[in-house]
């Protein structure tokens, strides 16, 4: 709570590398990210494949804007908070909890692989 955001995204940025995710090609990021200390230390780093591009805000807006990729976190999160034990904090370790987004995630993708379920239709019969 007491850690700059762009402070401490420079240990989850070293674990993204190309071994464990070897698409990843952009990482999106608001404009608490852009950081001078922050770029200067992403220059330096030789075997990142990936960029950060920082969303801003249009320049004179006032209120709520919606900027693009900015809800695309907000909205998986929303979805994954649909899975029961994702509701709340259930798991008292981190890899556990993991397990569960993963679990979660493989559902979410499942659903939308599979075809849409063929209604039955109404039929309404008069009983006599």
């Amino acid at each position: 709570a007491s850690v700059d955001d762009a402070e401490a995204a420079r240990p989850v940025m070293r674990q993204l590398s190309d071994a464990r995710q070897p698409r990843l090609k952009i990482v999106w990021a608001d404009s608490k990210y852009h950081n001078h200390r922050l770029r200067a230390w992403i220059d330096r780093q030789k075997n990142l494949n990936w960029e950060l591009e920082v969303v801003r805000r249009p320049k004179g807006v006032k209120g709520f804007v919606l900027l693009p990729k900015r809800w695309v976190v907000e909205r998986t999160f929303s979805w994954l908070n649909r899975w029961r034990r994702l509701s709340r904090d259930y798991e008292h370790r981190a890899d556990s909890a993991e397990s569960m987004v993963r679990i979660a995630s493989i559902g979410r993708m499942l659903r939308r692989l599979s075809p849409p379920p063929k209604q039955v239709a109404f039929k309404y019969r008069v009983m006599a």
